[in-house]
């Protein structure tokens, strides 16, 4: 008997105790979700929070959030650096693009794409230039015009990229593929300006020579993609 009330006897954990671990535990977790949300996406967590109002039906009205056009390398156009943006206005002047040149046949010679950048229209040098030249022919002249007619008053500003293939030249006024490819960049950007009325602040030409291929320049059919003018649409003027 002596032995089982000193075991009732026994002292516990004093109750302010477990209320103090309670009290810890609740800090340690409020200090977790203060770190996670250090680090959240805020985008993300905004359409969460709309998304679970609207759920619960009271979405405040005239309010959205609209999400951005384009992915870039799997995350959102908005976290993307320096990537640009595609709105969906651009995509619009993309797809009537398209269409145009459907229409025209020229869907072949022009090749309309969204990449990493943006919206980029490729035009082939078969039509824009003779070989080893950078005077336009009147067929290039004519789609400019009308490329330029769908995009001068519907993009910021247009970056004129002029590429070539890896053979070096041989002859002609151009030392190497660097000065082909500027040429032809800038004979498109003033064409632009001068016969199209395009905005020359919103303007840029340069050349890249053989240093960005789409494909790789192993067969002729490869090489006549390489040789070409690049449109990129870019989402803000150029920097002055």
């Amino acid at each position: 008997m002596a032995r089982k009330r000193k075991e009732e006897s026994s002292p516990g954990a004093p109750l302010w105790l477990v209320t103090y671990g309670d009290m810890v535990t609740l800090v340690l977790t409020f200090f977790v979700l203060l770190f996670s949300f250090s680090s959240i996406d805020v985008q993300k967590f905004e359409m969460m929070i709309m998304s679970f109002q609207g759920a619960l039906g009271f979405m405040p009205g005239g309010k959205a959030i609209q999400q951005d056009a384009a992915v870039f390398g799997g995350q959102p156009a908005s976290q993307a650096g320096e990537s640009r943006r595609v709105t969906p206005n651009i995509q619009q002047v993309a797809q009537n693009l398209r269409n145009y040149l459907r229409s025209e046949g020229l869907d072949k010679q022009v090749v309309v794409r969204i990449d990493q950048r943006g919206v980029t229209v490729s035009l082939s040098d078969q039509f824009l230039f003779d070989s080893g030249k950078a005077e336009l022919k009147p067929e290039g002249m004519r789609v400019l015009f009308k490329i330029a007619e769908f995009i001068k008053d519907s993009v910021p500003a247009v970056a004129v990229e002029g590429h070539t293939d890896s053979v070096p030249l041989r002859g002609g006024i151009y030392r190497d593929n660097w000065g082909l490819s500027s040429a032809r960049a800038a004979a498109v950007a003033s064409y632009l300006q001068y016969r199209a009325n395009f905005d020359p602040r919103k303007l840029q030409a340069v050349g890249y020579g053989p240093n960005r291929p789409l494909v790789p320049n192993d067969t002729p059919e490869h090489m006549a993609l390489n040789r070409r003018v690049d449109l990129v649409f870019l989402s803000q003027h150029p920097k002055q």
